[in-house]
């Protein structure tokens, strides 16, 4: 039933010039296996200096472990290891205690009776030794954390989305103001949303322009935009307003949005990418629409531009090839129904500033089960590349754009 909605839905038969596009004049990439076995889950991916020496080192998250890949050689070392409660789930970092290296937040416990528990790490006497764990706080279903300024201040606040319910009508999106002295001060808290369930993902970004930053929400209710109200004190009342419905069913596991990012088209408006629905089929595109236009719902237009996968469950925005518009990263977990079965990665290509129509590019097909991926230029080359990490495949591998 969900795969006809797809292909009836208004304004939505927008579908792929390309199911396997060649890509003569699109980048190509080198995989390279940073890890052949990294763990059960390689749940997260990141980025970060952590020898501050200029250069971006790979970091992934497994159900008992952080680990990071030193560059340029990739050699791995241990942050921490069976020191959280299991399993470890996200991660975002930052210089949190502000001695000028890099610390990160955590997000675990999440087979534990999804306890919640939310760390910071803080590193040792030298990179050899294992990392210390700082509690922030517990928050039940604990599922994805980023660092936004969506409070004000001179410092971001850790935003938390968990992805259930455990009080209230749903699930709690909670800021995190970083005290003092953060080994030991309390960690204030801000309640931005109590109304959305199976929250799978949100992201940040100064929406418009005024120094602050919204977020963007994927749950089972759809895309929404949260906005700040006027902030006193490090306060805010934030606003959800609704960008899209996400996928319809009639099932919660059916409806609405897994992960979501947002990008810019060449010469066009923005965008926000999803997964519907969550650990899904369909990568769906919503279109800004043009100032002083709006649509009969009031919401955007919704593009689907694959619905063949199987677990779709990262989710990437950036200019791969350098011409000024964004592309789609995506990975999926399983194998899929269509021509390319993967499971892998793939970017979607926009052919026009109206994003009505996009090329697939297959980065890789059937080496990597992804669980998490992200994008920056890791060889100081000038050109974007993509790391990606494993559920079933259990590794974590780099593909450098050529």
């Amino acid at each position: 039933m969900m795969r006809r909605f797809f292909s009836i839905v208004a304004f939505a038969a927008c579908g792929l010039a390309s199911l396997n596009a060649s890509g003569a004049d699109f980048p190509k990439f080198e995989a390279k296996t940073l890890d052949s076995e990294v763990g059960k889950v390689c749940y997260a991916v990141s980025l970060a200096d952590v020898d501050g020496d200029g250069k971006q080192d790979v970091i992934a998250v497994t159900e008992n472990r952080v680990l990071w890949y030193q560059a340029p050689d990739w050699k791995k070392r241990v942050i921490i290891e069976d020191q959280t409660e299991r399993d470890n789930v996200c991660i975002a970092p930052l210089d949190i205690d502000g001695d000028g290296k890099i610390d990160f937040a955590i997000g675990a416990g999440w087979l534990n009776k999804n306890i919640g528990q939310i760390v910071w790490l803080s590193r040792g006497a030298t990179l050899d030794e294992k990392w210390h764990v700082h509690l922030i706080s517990h928050e039940s279903w604990t599922h994805r954390l980023r660092w936004g300024k969506v409070a004000g201040g001179q410092r971001p606040q850790l935003v938390v989305s968990p992805l259930n319910k455990t009080q209230g009508d749903g699930a709690r999106l909670l800021a995190f103001s970083i005290p003092t002295n953060p080994k030991t001060d309390k960690w204030p808290s801000q309640v931005m949303n109590a109304s959305m369930n199976r929250m799978h993902n949100h992201w940040h970004l100064d929406w418009d322009g005024d120094g602050i930053d919204d977020t963007v929400t994927s749950s089972q209710e759809g895309v929404n935009l949260i906005t700040p109200g006027a902030i006193r004190d490090g306060v805010a009342n934030w606003t959800a307003t609704k960008l899209g419905n996400g996928a319809i069913g009639d099932k919660p596991e059916a409806k609405g949005a897994g992960e979501i990012k947002v990008g810019k088209l060449k010469n066009g408006p923005r965008f926000v990418t999803t997964v519907e629905p969550m650990h899904g089929q369909a990568c769906v595109v919503y279109v800004e629409p043009a100032k002083g236009t709006k649509t009969a719902d009031g919401m955007w237009p919704r593009f689907v531009i694959d619905d063949t996968l199987n677990r779709g469950h990262a989710l990437w925005t950036c200019d791969i090839d350098g011409d000024g518009g964004d592309e789609i990263v995506l990975g999926f977990s399983d194998p899929s129904t269509g021509t390319i079965k993967g499971p892998g990665v793939f970017v979607y290509k926009a052919n026009d500033a109206s994003a009505t129509k996009w090329t697939k590019h297959t980065i890789d097909d059937g080496g990597m089960a992804t669980e998490d991926l992200i994008c920056a230029d890791l060889n100081g080359d000038g050109k974007l590349d993509i790391v990606a990490g494993g559920r079933a495949s259990h590794n974590v591998k780099l593909y450098l754009q050529k």
